[in-house]
């Protein structure tokens, strides 16, 4: 066997083993290609799902805080409506006794009765008086009970909201 006999079955022998090492690398790079696709694809599955729970999750959180707004709303409506209620109550209270006052103060010809009269007639404002201060006091404060309730409760259900919201998610996490 001549030397470039040799020499060609060396070339061969290497060029058939560098193009097998060469097929080999590509097989492994198309196969790790192939699974990083997959989990990118998976990743991005998780982002997309991820991303669709956040939004539902904050879509129920906004509708139950305005619910919540929306209820509350309602009862200022009642509460004003009450205030008015109240009010007119208040001003027959007031004219009723300023009507009172009137009518014990009718002159008469007695010197004695109308002694009485007058007397009777600044107790009657004064009792008048009276009257109207604790209207406007009790009208403050029935106004202010009810701000101030119907902010608690309003308060409440959106804490209730955002916390049941809260578990939703924690339950879908779970899973």
């Amino acid at each position: 066997m001549s030397p470039w006999v040799g020499l060609a079955v060396a070339v061969v022998l290497v060029t058939s083993h560098w193009g097998a090492y060469e097929h080999g690398r590509s097989v492994e790079q198309a196969q790790a290609g192939q699974v990083s696709a997959q989990r990118d694809t998976g990743d991005r599955l998780a982002e997309v799902l991820g991303e669709r729970s956040a939004r539902q999750q904050e879509h129920q959180r906004a509708q139950a805080q305005e619910e919540a707004r929306a209820h509350g709303h309602e009862e200022r409506s009642i509460a004003n409506a009450g205030a008015v209620d109240a009010d007119a109550s208040g001003q027959r209270l007031r004219d009723d006794g300023a009507n009172f006052a009137a009518a014990v103060s009718c002159p008469g010809t007695d010197t004695a009765a109308v002694a009485r009269g007058q007397a009777a007639t600044r107790a009657a404002m004064v009792l008048s008086d009276l009257l109207t201060r604790s209207v406007e006091t009790n009208r403050e404060l029935a106004k202010a009970y009810d701000e101030s309730r119907i902010a608690g409760d309003q308060c409440r259900r959106e804490y209730d909201g955002l916390a049941q919201a809260e578990r939703r998610e924690g339950a879908l996490t779970d899973h």
